[in-house]
């Protein structure tokens, strides 16, 4: 159990390692084309990370699964370092998958909306501290 764990841990560090220097690059490569005012590596590399995680999600369900460890490596760890939108938006796929739209529903605006009103309460916090 222990060592399984362990080795889990490992494929996820080292995916996630790759995933947040490709996020750096793609961030980087960006910039240096930007030429309106977006957060265009950000963008970027959540709508890669949305296809990608598609991509991985689709070959499971049309092949019949993955191996955990490569599942660990791609879908967690690199995928989890690139960005975490994707799991985000994988997440609300299969919700909607399982027939619960209404629970999606609510996610998909309490991540958005909730995520958002929490920076802003976060900002606020720090200028009265």
């Amino acid at each position: 159990m222990v060592s399984s764990v362990f080795k889990n841990l490992l494929l996820v560090g080292l995916g996630s390692c790759l995933g947040g220097m490709a996020r750096y690059i793609v961030s980087l490569l960006c910039q240096r084309s930007s030429w309106w005012a977006l957060p265009w590596g950000t963008l970027t590399v959540n709508l890669v990370g949305c296809l990608f995680i598609g991509l991985l999600s689709g070959y499971a369900e049309r092949f019949g699964g993955m191996s955990v460890n490569l599942r660990m490596f791609l879908a967690v760890g690199f995928c989890g370092g690139f960005t975490t939108f994707s799991t985000f938006m994988n997440e609300n796929v299969g919700l909607i998958k399982a027939d619960a739209s209404f629970s999606m529903l609510i996610y998909l605006a309490g991540s958005l909306v909730g995520g958002f009103l929490m920076v802003l309460a976060g900002y606020a916090l720090m200028k009265i501290l």
